[in-house]
């Protein structure tokens, strides 16, 4: 585990309770914090990555900044990689983290893990073709991953989803956003405008007072509306009666209920042992982030635009 931060912290502690998996080190610039995780954890300790051996795979929650130069140095040595989300900065250094792993043969997974989150798992399963998708993802102000902008930090969970559960190409965006207390962008919306007609409208933002993560996907005849952090939804849906007027059928879509960053450590692991295992892939990261350096180019152009009024 390299990056022990505030969630890579969590990553440690789920690696060392999957069976069948060894962890073999904690790696941390700062020594303490290694030796603090790595004691939770029963684990070495590690102050460079570059010192590690005896591993056949890493996951890597380093800063965004570092996410090429720690993967590509891993893929090079041999190991298979989980990158965090975004897994680079620029479309061009992801690109070039996917090529690596195909010329090195090894695995390359995205830590896009609100895709396996149990309620989305359910509607996956569920949604036959979406019309309307509407997400709100607000955070409480914190100075964690505040070296990217909100669409990156936040926002790009639902982008990834949104295209999984669309499958189309994205004809249009117009997208806003603020800077508000850092020099990034902090609060942002997007409308994304898919081919065959579905809309997503993304709404993202960590200067919030209460932590919200919401998603809404309409249909044709019914729609679902999920509560990530509860791992709750519920599916809307007409019915037709004795009398022949339909009425609106509420029921709640059904759940196994576990911590989705369990669920992705266990299909990376998986994937690395050569039992399969549905992880999201180097390609499709790529793609979310492409779609989310869309979306900050058009908020680039509106800032540069007479403010309102002007």
């Amino acid at each position: 585990m390299i990056g022990v931060g505030s969630l890579g912290q969590h990553h440690a502690r789920l690696l060392a309770t999957l069976p069948g998996v060894r962890l073999v080190a904690v790696v941390d610039r700062d020594a303490a914090r290694a030796a603090a995780i790595a004691g939770r954890c029963g684990a070495g300790a590690l102050t460079d990555h570059r010192d590690l051996e005896g591993a056949h795979a890493v996951t890597v929650a380093v800063p965004t900044t570092e996410h090429v130069r720690v993967a590509s140095e891993c893929l090079r040595r041999g190991l298979d990689v989980l990158v965090e989300k975004p897994m680079a900065d620029s479309v061009d250094e992801a690109e070039g983290l996917v090529r690596l792993a195909a010329e090195t043969g090894r695995t390359l997974a995205v830590g896009h893990t609100e895709r396996f989150n149990p309620v989305v798992k359910a509607a996956m399963a569920r949604l036959r073709r979406p019309r309307f998708i509407e997400a709100h993802r607000l955070g409480v102000f914190s100075a964690r991953s505040t070296d990217v902008d909100v669409v990156l930090d936040l926002m790009i969970h639902d982008i990834d989803i949104a295209q999984r559960l669309v499958g189309r190409p994205i004809e249009a965006i117009d997208a806003v956003g603020v800077n508000a207390l850092t020099s990034k962008v902090d609060i942002a919306n997007a409308r994304i405008r898919f081919a065959g007609g579905c809309v997503a409208n993304l709404t993202a933002s960590r200067i919030s007072t209460e932590k919200v993560r919401k998603l809404r996907v309409f249909e044709t005849d019914a729609y679902l509306s999920l509560d990530y952090a509860k791992q709750e939804g519920l599916v809307y849906a007409l019915r037709p009666t004795a009398g022949g007027r339909p009425e609106i059928a509420r029921e709640p879509l059904l759940v196994d209920a576990e911590e989705p960053l369990l669920s992705e450590l266990r299909a990376f692991t998986d994937r690395v042992a050569g039992r399969g295992g549905a992880i999201v892939t180097g390609a499709e990261g790529v793609e979310a982030l492409r779609t989310a350096r869309l979306i900050l180019d058009q908020i680039a152009a509106a800032a540069g635009a007479p403010a309102c009024g002007g």
